[in-house]
């Protein structure tokens, strides 16, 4: 009897493992216009810029303090700043010259962070003490993807480092890729697809083997059908897909969401509060995991990064590949300037991007995009009563219902809030993006979510 139990157990695991065909049904998500203007416009380099200023915030968690001064010199790939906090990864120079100020920045949310100042010698000079990492065990990864100052580079800026350093307990058997990129306009994932997909296999098939993992799953959107089909060649290839496949999944938003892809991906739901390592599961960007593969080759730190310009004020929308601490308006430049007044400008997608209140501010890791809004596409639509219609209900993918939450940000009901689990919603903005009556209802819920952080 406790052999058959043990049998059918074992059958049921060995399913739970098996490499999905298609992906699993999901709730809610809205289906919005790609306007992917740039996804087959190739990378380009922006030229060294004459100054960048790399702010000491660059991912969720403890900002940095600097470890240079003002007067010194500075090479590429250099570090010149960390934190003892867990929740961190250390900042390296994207450029080579001297540091001229150590100065501060106030950031969209209205943070004042310290800032690192560094005039450019235009040389490029690479840091001599940059090596390869010896990584030959899960120890040894987590360490090295902490010194490479890795962030999640899908747009959240978790650091991949903690992702990575999950509990034996855990019992996590499951690689997750996100290649989804659901937000409108956004192409620089797709550009690594194609530009470097060796890459996206290799640092997949490593970080999985290292970790100890079954199986790899890339969840990449049907939109994307030639980065689909050579991912799928390379895993042939390398005779990799008893282990590793390429889920295509629907153009809906947002599967580009940590819980929605896992559900996608393997039918799992993460519980309330908890962390996709609760469901057995690692997720990691599809940029993030090229990158790993890139640094155990040739151990270059997180030094610059690929951003999507578009939008309809911009001249001339581009891939753009910029050190860390470039200025938007230095990008803005590199891209023919303006053809009309910009009215918005987002750092990130339409969907979840950041308003910034000026062009004189720096990208930082987690920037994948520059959308510059004309006149048409920035014009606010003014809100009116709600009609309890319930499509806000239907498309949260988190079962959230919007408008009640509302109601309880207005009276500041702080237990009600708890029991309609306010801290689950991810801030997508399909609520918003589905209400005829134009609420914002992302603001209610940001809103929500900070009187229970404070308790009142």
């Amino acid at each position: 009897m406790d052999t058959s139990k043990n049998n059918n157990k074992k059958a049921a695991e060995d399913k739970d493992l098996l490499l999905p065909k298609k992906p699993f049904r999901t709730h809610g998500g809205v289906h919005v216009d790609h306007m992917k203007n740039t996804a087959e416009v190739a990378s380009e380099e922006i030229p060294t810029p004459k100054k960048v200023i790399i702010s000491m915030q660059q991912h969720i968690g403890a900002a940095c303090e600097p470890i240079v001064k003002k007067g010194d010199k500075v090479t590429v790939g250099q570090l010149i700043a960390d934190s003892t906090s867990f929740m961190c990864a250390p900042i390296h120079s994207g450029v080579s010259g001297e540091v001229t100020n150590i100065g501060t920045i106030i950031m969209p949310n209205g943070a004042e962070i310290k800032t690192i100042e560094i005039e450019t010698d235009g040389k490029q000079t690479v840091c001599p003490d940059i090596e390869p990492p010896v990584v030959t065990n899960a120890d040894e990864l987590y360490a090295a993807v902490r010194k490479s100052g890795l962030v999640g580079l899908g747009g959240a800026g978790f650091p991949v480092s903690i992702k990575l350093n999950f509990s034996p307990d855990k019992q996590v058997d499951t690689l997750v890729i996100n290649g989804a990129e659901c937000e409108p306009y956004l192409t620089a994932d797709y550009r690594e697809m194609m530009e470097y997909p060796e890459d996206i296999i290799e640092g997949t098939r490593f970080v999985m083997e290292t970790l100890g993992l079954k199986r790899a799953i890339i969840g990449i959107e049907g939109n994307k059908p030639f980065a689909i089909r050579r991912l799928d060649e390379i895993i042939k290839e390398r005779s990799l897909g008893d282990r590793m496949c390429v889920l295509k999944l629907g153009t809906s938003y947002p599967h580009g969401a940590e819980k929605v892809l896992i559900k996608a991906c393997t039918n799992r739901a993460v519980p309330v509060g908890k962390i996709p390592a609760d469901a057995g599961c690692v997720v990691l960007n599809i940029t993030s995991v090229s990158f790993i593969a890139k640094y155990v080759r040739t151990g270059m730190p997180l030094v610059s990064k690929r951003i999507t310009v578009d939008g309809s004020a911009i001249s001339q929308p581009k891939n753009v590949i910029a050190p860390i601490g470039t200025m938007i308006a230095d990008i803005a430049e590199f891209c023919g300037g303006f053809k009309q007044e910009p009215k918005k400008v987002l750092m990130g997608g339409p969907m979840m991007g950041t308003a910034l209140y000026t062009l004189d501010y720096p990208i930082i890791k987690q920037n994948n995009g520059l959308i510059f809004m004309g006149q048409k596409e920035a014009d606010d639509v003014k809100p009116s009563d709600c009609i309890r219609c319930g499509r806000c209900v239907a498309a949260c993918p988190m079962l959230l219902t919007p408008v009640n939450i509302q109601h309880l940000v207005e009276k500041r009901d702080v237990q009600g809030l708890n029991d309609l689990c306010v801290m689950s919603c991810m801030e997508c903005g399909c609520c918003g993006f589905s209400c005829p009556a134009r609420r914002p209802l992302v603001q209610y819920l940001r809103m929500g979510k900070s009187i229970v952080k404070s308790g009142r």
